[in-house]
């Protein structure tokens, strides 16, 4: 059994059809034990003295067309050690559901509110998952980035008693279909970490990064070079020290016909570490880029 006190969220955003869950825990790899999430489905988190079981067979009766509730009350009431369980589910229509059993270690409790939960035990006091709630209502922005701000409101307001060690963030569109793998929106753990929700976000800008770096290429195929130009500029300022992010930014100038444009990011990549210029030579065997000469002639000659 794993002593996971800590605190989550759980919640559905309405207005983009979006489910995720959000954990920060004094406990080693808590991302692979309290939060559970499948497209279409639901979010579940489960803690305390935790009960991993709840998640799969959780997710399994909402799949089922369980409400939370009826899914919730049928995991309890097999569990002889409920009392020492703290679980939270929403289902894919935004029901809440949440349980603190009355052996959960103090401070403990838990706050719902339209379609999203707060729950946290063994906290410093019983201020942080009211924190939770209202950073959550009264914040901006997409779901993951709402799901972070309820996680620091809990740290800002004490956090968990003995301090802090790993997170975890899960966000997915509300879909349920043959494909749930697609709809996986975010999938980030930080498993031991002095700061591990500013290390979560810090993940998640270099994930928003690749994403606005994908919608650049994008663009640039279709000759939105403009719009494409503003995307890559977005992802580098969310991940600056990330070399990889320009060198797919030049090789897709290059593939499509701009290597006047490509050229000087290529130069700066190289500079850096000269084994992208060992790797961009290996790209036209794969099709990812022009089988040219005199292109990879451009690109090499700025390896120096």
């Amino acid at each position: 059994m794993a002593f996971l006190h800590t605190y989550s969220i759980v919640a559905m955003d309405r207005k983009t059809d979006q489910i995720g869950v959000a954990v920060q825990s004094h406990w080693f790899a808590v991302g692979s034990l309290c939060p559970w999430i499948e497209p279409g489905v639901g979010v579940i988190a489960t803690q305390s003295m935790v009960e991993i079981s709840y998640g799969p067979k959780g997710l399994a009766l909402l799949r089922d067309g369980k409400s939370a509730q009826q899914a919730l009350d049928e995991l309890l009431a097999v569990d002889d050690g409920k009392e020492l369980r703290q679980v939270a589910v929403v289902d894919a229509r935004g029901n809440v559901a949440v349980h603190t059993g009355k052996r959960c270690i103090a401070e403990a409790g838990h706050q719902t509110g339209d379609s999203f939960s707060v729950q946290a035990n063994m906290m410093l006091n019983d201020t942080v998952w009211p924190a939770m709630a209202s950073a959550f209502k009264n914040s901006q922005g997409n779901l993951a980035k709402r799901l972070l701000s309820a996680l620091q409101a809990a740290q800002e307001a004490g956090g968990d008693i003995r301090g802090k060690q790993s997170a975890s963030l899960l966000v997915s569109e509300n879909i349920k279909d043959d494909t749930p793998w697609k709809h996986i929106l975010i999938d980030l753990r930080v498993d031991d970490h002095p700061a591990p929700i500013i290390e979560l976000k810090r993940l998640l800008d270099i994930q928003s990064a690749y994403v606005l770096m994908n919608e650049g290429d994008d663009l640039l195929s279709k000759n939105e070079n403009e719009k494409a130009a503003i995307k890559y500029q977005q992802a580098a300022i969310l991940a600056p020290n990330n070399e990889e992010l320009p060198f797919w930014h030049a090789v897709t100038l290059a593939d499509t016909g701009k290597i006047n444009e490509a050229l000087p990011i290529f130069k700066q990549v190289f500079r850096i570490n000269r084994n992208w210029a060992l790797l961009v030579q290996r790209l036209p065997a794969s099709g990812l880029l022009t089988k040219d000469p005199q292109v990879m002639h451009k690109i090499l000659s700025v390896n120096h």
